[in-house]
């Protein structure tokens, strides 16, 4: 599907609006998981997503070039597509700064992982006076006793 299904311009613009308004709810439940920490919830809700903002970009760029498109939609169905629109817009804002947030966070973790790594592979060993002791050597103690 890569067109809204309707007979004129009135209906066009109430797709558009139920679309707009479908893909927000998406949007926002998706930032509402990623704000919980949940990001591994949002899979289950991008084939959806995906497939309506491909639908909500080709029919925005088809607005851009036929603005006929709409034509013998009510003021008051386009005031509401105006409105939905502009809370789509927030939704997407709001989504943007917790994908970063969750995005900085596993790049933190994936570089401290990482740097643990690598302090533990270059940790000194061997024996004699310059030889060092890994940090958080988890090794054991022998004591041998010679009465045998």
């Amino acid at each position: 599907m890569n067109e809204l299904a309707a007979a004129n311009g009135a209906e066009r613009t109430q797709a558009l609006l139920n679309l707009t308004t479908r893909l927000t709810d998406l949007i926002v439940r998706e930032t509402r998981m990623f704000q919980a920490h949940r990001p591994q919830d949002a899979l289950s809700l991008q084939a959806e997503k995906s497939e309506l903002a491909a639908l909500y970009r080709s029919e925005v760029s088809r607005a851009g070039r036929e603005p006929s498109r709409f034509s013998g939609a009510s003021q008051t169905i386009k005031l509401s597509l105006r409105k939905a629109t502009e809370l789509f817009h927030s939704a997407l804002t709001e989504n943007g700064h917790a994908v970063g947030a969750a995005k900085q966070v596993t790049e933190g973790v994936v570089k401290a992982i990482a740097d643990e790594a690598v302090r533990q592979r270059t940790a000194g060993g061997g024996y004699g006076p310059g030889a060092g002791q890994p940090a958080g050597n988890t090794g054991f103690a022998l004591a041998i006793n010679q009465t045998a």
